[in-house]
């Protein structure tokens, strides 16, 4: 818990610093009325005693209460400035770190997980900084300061404040006991119910479509009702403490007066009505004593739980990501959008079998190069070596005769233009889209985009839209087919203006006529860029310079179309299972 603490600053530091003295303040205040409440007392039992004393340690007794009043307003605006800070960094801290994680890193962890970890475990953290501040750093000075003042008031009086104590601490160390293994299941629970949902939610056309409402509807409710039945033993544990404290309070000023009865009716005149003060006034440091231990009993019953998300939250953060930053700014001189393989062979972390298995081909500045194969052949992997999605596992990949390894990685990806296999949309318009993020050159201007987009064909769509460039686009593109989701996707690594065009089966949504105007656009318009190309169909990579052919992670074929159509068994069978022979050879 206290490792998360080191994300403070100094002004933090300086704030807390500050919250002590005003709730040092505070405690003295509280402490310094039940003297003013004996001496009222002993002037109302004192024959000829002035009204106007009474009034006026009846008016210390208001400012004290007032003066303790502001006090901790203070102390709990400083502690609410604190922790929505501190909260407010940790979810920076966690963002970055997760933005530098790799495909493999994040997959240590699920996003349902690191989405839970971001917000309802800070909140955790943040609930317990503010509270901590507000309740135990109040509650031991309020003990000790009120034991000192009660010190020598009453042996029996003392005995009787002990034992309440006692009780209530013994009450809540067994409950902890009980709930602490149930309060660290609640945060997996929560990822699990966030992980349902968000499985649900994104995969609602298929439910609907498989008329599958009915099991989602029992995941969740089995996943609901472990979180719900979870959190109820753990709040009627905690439930229990604030009802026996009131109990032990209310026996103890009982017992307090009980006693004081006692011992006044055995004291002689003179000493009773110093024992009645006594009394009065033991009894109001008795219960800011059992206040003081309620506090830090309060704070205990969200602590179990902040605890464990201050160990979920360091796990992410003490996590060094797998892909490491390079020094290389830039390529050796005279190579450009030249990519190798050698010998290179990748297996997922944790996997036992090889994906890829020892391969090398290189691609030239301005070619084309395929790669196509069954499915689970390694294609998509082996193309998410090259922005290093993942690293290769054996062998070397080199971009321009430099390993990506090597490379700075903004440098790496500024020479790439990814198009993903799923075509990733962000909520914003057709033209944030398009020029999304920097590829280290000049600024992306209006003109930049609409080139882009009409090289990949899309402008007939856009300028057909609400706003044309400055339309709405939702998140993840759902005011938009498939298809033009892929050529919006395909503009924007235009726009980029890269060195390396890597297509992950990214023309599979559109048709073959539309596929084949963008292909032919897009190697007059961007002459010299180099593209990679994944597909599953013939009709996209048969123009291809070179087409690599791959078999359960094995090159099995390397050439053009009609070299491999007589030499490669594996992809003569692949393009026949979509073409005639005479459409093949045309």
């Amino acid at each position: 818990m206290f490792k998360i603490f080191k994300y403070l600053k100094t002004k933090d530091w300086i704030m807390m610093g500050i919250s002590l003295a005003f709730i040092v303040a505070s405690v003295w205040l509280d402490l310094r009325i039940p003297e003013f409440m004996a001496v009222i007392t002993k002037l109302v039992q004192t024959e000829g005693s002035a009204m106007s004393e009474i009034w006026l340690n009846g008016g210390y007794m208001l400012l004290c209460a007032l003066g303790s009043l502001a006090a901790a307003i203070t102390v709990g605006f400083l502690a609410a400035k604190i922790g929505s800070s501190f909260s407010q960094r940790l979810r920076s801290e966690l963002y970055n770190k997760v933005d530098s994680f790799s495909m493999g890193d994040i997959n240590k962890f699920s996003t349902a997980s690191l989405i839970t970890r971001s917000t309802n475990d800070i909140s955790q953290i943040q609930m317990v900084v503010t509270m901590g501040l507000q309740m135990v750093v109040k509650a031991p000075i309020l003990a000790v300061w009120a034991i000192l003042k009660i010190a020598g008031k009453g042996f029996e009086w003392t005995l009787a404040t002990g034992v309440a104590v006692t009780i209530v601490v013994l009450a809540f160390s067994v409950i902890i006991i009980l709930v602490m293994p149930k309060f660290k299941k609640m945060q997996t629970l929560t990822d699990n119910i966030n992980r349902v949902t968000r499985e649900n939610l994104t995969g609602l056309p298929v439910v609907r479509a498989y008329n599958a409402e009915a099991h989602q509807e029992a995941k969740f409710e089995k996943a609901n009702n472990e979180l719900t039945s979870t959190s109820l033993y753990t709040s009627r544990a905690m439930a229990v403490m604030q009802p026996l404290i009131g109990l032990v309070m209310n026996a103890m000023t009982l017992v307090i007066y009980w006693i004081g009865a006692i011992l006044i009716n055995n004291a002689g005149a003179a000493g009773r009505l110093d024992l009645f003060s006594n009394m009065v006034v033991f009894s109001s440091y008795s219960l800011q004593i059992l206040i003081a231990f309620m506090l830090i009993t309060l704070f205990f019953t969200r602590l179990p739980r902040a605890q464990v998300s201050a160990k979920r939250i360091n796990e992410v953060l003490d996590t060094e990501p797998t892909i490491k930053d390079g020094t290389v700014s830039k390529g050796l001189d005279g190579q450009q959008g030249e990519v190798e393989f050698r010998n290179v062979s990748f297996k997922y972390p944790g996997a036992a079998a090889y994906v890829l298995q020892d391969v090398s081909f290189s691609a030239s500045k301005g070619e084309t190069i395929a790669f196509i194969g069954s499915t689970g052949s390694g294609k998509s992997t082996l193309i998410n070596l090259i922005p290093r999605f993942y690293d290769a596992t054996e062998g070397t990949v080199l971009i321009d005769g430099v390993d990506v390894k090597d490379y700075k990685l903004e440098t790496l990806y500024n020479k790439i233009g990814y198009i993903p296999q799923k075509a990733v949309m962000f909520n914003g318009t057709v033209t944030s889209n398009v020029a999304f993020g920097e590829n280290g050159q000049e600024e992306v201007t209006e003109d930049d985009v609409k080139n882009a987009v009409r090289i990949a064909q899309g402008a007939d769509f856009v300028e057909k839209m609400d706003n044309a460039y400055n339309a709405q686009i939702t998140r993840s593109g759902t005011n938009v087919s498939g298809g033009q989701k892929q050529r919006l996707s395909i503009a924007r690594a235009v726009c980029k203006k890269p060195e390396i065009y890597i297509f992950d089966d990214s023309f599979s949504a559109l048709d073959y006529k539309t596929d084949r105007t963008l292909r032919t656009t897009l190697k007059r318009e961007t002459q010299g860029v180099t593209s990679m190309i994944v597909a599953q169909r013939i009709g996209t990579i048969m123009d291809a310079d070179k087409i690599i052919v791959l078999d359960a992670g094995k090159v099995v074929g390397v050439g053009k179309h009609k070299e491999l159509l007589k030499t490669c068994g594996v992809y003569r069978e692949i393009a026949l299972s979509q073409l005639s022979e005479e459409e093949l050879v045309a």
